[in-house]
């Protein structure tokens, strides 16, 4: 066995697909949430509520590493809810010398800043980036007191086999039945992209060597970058029928989100579509080597046909969980 490793969050789309990479990698697995929705093979599950300091030290007892991929509803992070959810964390692991790997995202940057790497400033435009600055603020203080060993992961948009609730499902293929493909930006612009199955095994790997880093560790994963035209024709080439390329009806959104807090807070994320964001991290791309991760081309058909009912005779693949 490689080590001990409890996921916060196993029901999440990120938890349940790093579940799955550990227990692949021989790690002895736990995965807490409120309900056991996803019933993975090889992960023992401990029902807990992330608000509670002692759920989280009960399901970390015995672990080694600790996968924090807990998530709210993208409507409920302000108020103080985040935040409440990270000091849960903090003091469920608090002096236990374990090492926390924190999904991180890209909200904290700025729409002017078109080249991520690990040296690029924090300056979030919007409250959801603001949140997360607070969020990996606190976590950071408590690593340097000696609390706990910290690594936040941050990643690119993601998507996957039988992913759900992303922008590939939710936006780009929501029409697919009427043959349409949405892109939700300009199809010249380049956008990163996170294939999950490969983002999952980067947290193995960041595991295994967590002892090699200091107290607080940032890395970034590239995944792939491709235009919006790469994208679409990626997917079209995975697909058994002729589709035509839309663009997501923003305006017809706004209208919705006036009524729906879930869809106003995407729209006010939407700027990450119009401006793009590569990810680039050489330390990260040297520990994972020069042939770590799944084709674009293979990743995208992998993902585009877990959409649909039946492809060269089987079923699709696996449908993920809610958060």
């Amino acid at each position: 066995m490689q080590g001990r490793v409890t996921v916060l969050g196993v029901n999440g789309r990120i938890g349940q697909e790093v579940a799955r990479a550990f227990v692949a990698a021989g790690w002895r697995t736990i995965g807490m949430g409120r309900s056991d929705k996803v019933k993975i093979p090889g992960v023992r599950f401990v029902a807990g509520d992330a608000l509670r300091p002692a759920d989280i030290a009960r399901a970390s007892a015995g672990a080694d590493v600790v996968i924090n991929a807990l998530n709210l509803a993208y409507d409920k992070w302000d108020k103080g809810r985040y935040e409440a959810l990270t000091q849960s964390v903090i003091e469920g692991l608090k002096g236990s010398g374990k090492t926390i790997i924190f999904a991180g995202n890209i909200y904290n940057y700025s729409a002017r800043d078109h080249l991520l790497t690990p040296e690029t400033p924090h300056r979030p435009e919007k409250d959801k980036g603001q949140i997360r600055e607070r969020i990996e603020a606190m976590m950071a203080a408590a690593a340097e007191r000696g609390d706990f060993r910290l690594i936040i992961l941050r990643a690119p948009d993601f998507y996957g086999p039988g992913a759900t609730g992303t922008m590939f499902d939710l936006a780009m293929l929501s029409r697919l039945k009427s043959g349409v493909i949405q892109y939700p930006g300009p199809l010249d612009l380049g956008h990163s992209w996170g294939y999950l199955p490969d983002l999952a095994r980067v947290y193995v790997v960041l595991a295994e060597r967590a002892e090699t880093f200091g107290p607080v560790a940032e890395f970034l994963y590239s995944g792939h970058y491709a235009t919006g035209r790469e994208m679409v024709a990626a997917i079209q080439a995975a697909l058994p029928m002729k589709t035509r390329v839309t663009g997501v009806p923003w305006g017809l959104m706004r209208v919705i989100g006036l009524f729906v807090p879930v869809v106003r807070e995407v729209i006010k994320m939407n700027y990450l579509w119009h401006t793009p964001h590569r990810l680039e991290d050489d330390r990260l791309k040297a520990i994972l080597g020069p042939d770590f991760g799944t084709p674009f081309a293979e990743a995208v058909a992998k993902t585009t046909r877990s959409y649909l009912p039946a492809v060269d005779g089987q079923t699709a693949s696996r449908p993920a969980a809610a958060k």
